[in-house]
């Protein structure tokens, strides 16, 4: 019998790495995650740039809903943390 997945836990981080998805792919891919967190949770989002486009975009689809947290911005090697606020 398998138990779906519960989220019991509203500091729980998710790891994203988007270097390993298509190009074409990558900002659905990064909007559904999103959707799917709860408010509390926080996507780990690691990128080989920084996605500023893609920023703009999400500061336009969820406004003050999610915060945006530089955890690392180096080139080459960048880590943001969206955490999902309450509604």
């Amino acid at each position: 019998m398998s138990h779906p997945h519960l989220h019991l836990q509203t500091d729980q981080l998710y790891p994203f790495d988007a270097r390993g998805i298509a190009k074409r792919f990558r900002h659905a891919a990064i909007f559904g995650a999103l959707d799917a967190l709860f408010p509390g949770e926080t996507m780990r989002f690691c990128n080989d740039h920084d996605p500023l486009p893609l920023l703009d975009q999400m500061r336009a689809r969820y406004g003050e809903k999610v915060e945006i947290k530089y955890a690392q911005r180096e080139p080459g090697a960048i880590v943001i943390d969206f955490v999902k606020k309450e509604a």
